[in-house]
């Protein structure tokens, strides 16, 4: 036998080669296409598939890296971050905050390049309350905020400091005023972080864990998933985008007005957001129906119309004339670009370009579109330096009197977030001292983003508000006017009935619910289900509630570990069952419990106080003072906590420690009844 030439060989197997990959191009070729087909049955777009997947703003850098290098300079591209000296636009010559109610000082400072907040408490002169917090991402581009999250074994917590920029000032954030500080405690579930950020790794069964977070809002949040985008355009030719669409990505400026406007209320209409049936907030995509997801609800007032949220901008040019008329000349018009000849979000912003390095001029040109001297629909301006400034001559008027934005979208602050100023994007002529002065009147909650959501939707609007807002009772009686809780009604409205029995107390009236669907078919039925939401895990924790607060213990504990099953993470739910079983004194499981949540966030300031009664019960006393020591270094006024710390001193006969702890409690909380009656035992026995 004769051998082959080497070189021949060498041709031959290449061509085996590149025959094998264009095997494989054809075979990605055919499975893109099938995907397409299989897909445009329901959605045109391919990203709208369960299959596709986020590929990352690095990838989409590859092919478009002009637009990449503008948009991380922008607000979303800005958004969130690790905590460094260059994301940090804090002032820290002066970084001192005093919460005067709970009489807490807080300080922020560098230790080399890790930012710190310092939580203390000063007593004739000395401290007599020292905490020390590491920040690790900052929250916000710096245009108007700075707020700070830390992150205890993926938990991720609001800490009590922000940073105003506009006004170069330190204060407490949103919500923490007023005597509703939380310290470092205020749970940033995936509502929050999905917003402020790209799509996180969020860990089922909890409410703040996170496996891993992105550094800011990407490219896909507006595009959708990219990956059968790359797909594509590695394997398929080119679609000539100024003829056609190309529905392997996501352009907000192909898609309806409604849909255009769809992304940016995704996060541009903060408010009482509630869940649809079955869904998350990670479950919205670009190019649907933002309203099929999430129904946006914020209280109406009448004579209220120059006050509005931080996040309200897309709701707010929606009440334009701008924007309405210019809706219903449009219609039809442009099937390509639909939002061409409308009012809408990009008329004014580049999502691409920062606001920053926006020309002013931009935004008057897109008045002067309309209203300018060549403009569809001129409107006469009275106000006197714009009259000026049009019969100046040309070339003459003054460019600070042509400012259209000054006047019909005016800067005022947020009704929601102190020491920021924004434009009102409620484009109309300026309202007068008159109008602002009239009594505002209740309405009632409305859907931003819906015209007619269903019953449930704003019952649950209605106990989310309350919950979440505003604890007035109108709120509560409003969602009980909508439940029916007879019948199907009862089987269909069952989460919400128990959630609202439980705000109200009526814990008998939950357990009733439960006995008329049956104990076990709630238990090994209905109540079954893991969501992002642990829609279901709370169903059974307010079961479980109900049971305790009527006494049947051992009913509670059943329920309690059925909350656990469907909500590992969730550390509260663990800390109740860990106290039930510690009530029928099965010490030994409630001491695994309170072990476990340690374990997982070691400043759980309930959990060290509970594990530290267990152990003064098992007779460990040095144990238990140290863990309640340990919890007092990080919340000095936890109530249970002074409790059982006088609890120990009492019996360890030191009244005046006792008395102190006692007395302190009562100093900050005179109403407490416990705390009255122990200091009476506490002075008659020692």
């Amino acid at each position: 036998m004769t051998s082959r030439p080497w070189h021949i060989l060498s041709i031959a197997v290449a061509a085996i080669g590149l025959l094998a990959k264009v095997c494989e191009y054809n075979n990605r070729k055919d499975k893109i296409n099938e995907s397409f087909h299989k897909q445009k049955e329901t959605s045109p777009y391919l990203g709208h598939s369960d299959n596709a997947k986020y590929v990352g703003m690095k990838t989409c850098k590859q092919c478009h890296a002009t637009i990449y290098n503008t948009f991380i300079e922008t607000g979303m591209g800005k958004s969130f971050d690790i905590a460094t000296r260059e994301k940090s636009s804090g002032d820290y010559k002066n970084a001192f905050v005093h919460d005067k109610i709970g009489d807490f000082h807080y300080k922020a400072y560098w230790n080399n390049d890790s930012l710190f907040f310092k939580e203390y408490r000063i007593e004739k002169g000395d401290s007599v309350h020292v905490r020390n917090e590491q920040v690790n991402f900052i929250v916000g581009s710096g245009q108007h905020t700075n707020s700070h999250i830390q992150n205890v074994n993926g938990y991720f917590n609001q800490m009590p400091m922000t940073y105003y920029t506009q006004k170069k000032h330190w204060d407490l954030p949103p919500g923490f005023e007023n005597g509703y500080n939380t310290h470092f405690t205020r749970k940033i579930g995936l509502e929050c972080m999905s917003c402020h950020n790209g799509f996180p790794d969020f860990v089922l069964g909890s409410e703040n864990k996170f496996k891993s977070v992105p550094r800011g809002i990407d490219c896909e949040r507006c595009h959708g998933p990219g990956s059968f985008h790359v797909e594509q355009r590695q394997t398929l030719e080119q679609v000539d985008t100024s003829r056609y669409i190309d529905y392997s990505i996501v352009n907000p400026a192909k898609l309806s007005v409604d849909l255009q406007f769809d992304i940016c209320q995704r996060c541009h209409l903060q408010g009482n957001a509630v869940l649809k049936e079955g869904t998350s907030f990670y479950d919205f995509k670009p190019g649907k129906k933002l309203s099929d997801f999430i129904s946006v609800f914020l209280p109406k007032y009448k004579n209220a119309d120059d006050e509005f949220i931080m996040a309200s901008h897309a709701d707010r040019l929606k009440q334009s004339e701008c924007f309405i008329k210019s809706l219903a000349k449009s219609e039809g018009k442009n099937s390509l670009r639909p939002y061409k000849d409308v009012m809408t979000c990009v008329t004014c912003h580049n999502p691409h370009v920062s606001v920053r390095a926006t020309n002013k001029e931009v935004f008057n040109d897109a008045c002067n579109n309309c209203h300018g001297p060549t403009g569809k629909s001129q409107l006469e301006c009275t106000d006197k330096n714009v009259v000026a400034a049009k019969n100046a001559k040309p070339g003459h008027a003054p460019s600070n009197l042509k400012n259209c934005v000054s006047c019909h979208m005016p800067v005022s602050g947020s009704t929601d977030i102190p020491h920021v100023s924004v434009h009102d994007h409620y484009i109309r002529k300026p309202i007068t001292k008159n109008e602002k002065e009239k009594i505002k009147e209740f309405l009632g909650l409305f859907s931003v983003n819906e015209k007619n959501p269903d019953a449930q939707t704003k019952a649950k609007a209605y106990l989310n508000q309350y919950a979440k807002f505003e604890q007035n009772k109108i709120y509560l009686d409003s969602a009980a006017a909508l439940l029916k809780d007879k019948g199907a009604g009862l089987y269909n409205n069952i989460r919400l009935l128990l959630e609202l029995c439980f705000i109200k107390q009526e814990f008998p009236k939950a357990i009733s619910y439960v006995n008329t669907l049956g104990e076990e078919r709630c238990l090994n039925v209905i109540f079954t289900k893991q969501t992002y939401d642990n829609a279901d895990a709370w169903a059974c924790y307010h079961i479980a509630e109900s049971y305790s607060y009527t006494g049947d213990v051992q009913k509670s504990l059943k329920w309690f570990k059925q909350a656990i099953k469907l909500a590992p993470y969730n550390l509260d739910f663990r800390n109740k069952f860990g106290s039930a079983l510690a009530s029928v004194n099965d010490l030994h499981s409630a001491e695994e419990e309170f072990k476990f949540i340690v374990n997982e966030n070691p400043k759980h300031v309930s959990a060290l106080t509970n594990l530290g009664f267990i152990r003064l019960k098992q007779g460990k006393t040095l144990d238990a003072i140290n863990l309640y020591n340990k919890a007092l270094k990080y919340d000095p006024d936890y109530e249970p906590l002074l409790l059982n710390l006088a609890g120990y001193y009492a019996f360890m006969r030191e009244k005046a420690q006792a008395v102190y702890y006692l007395q302190k409690i009562l100093k900050k909380n005179p109403g407490n009844q416990t705390a009255k009656m122990a200091l009476q035992q506490v002075n008659t026995m020692l």
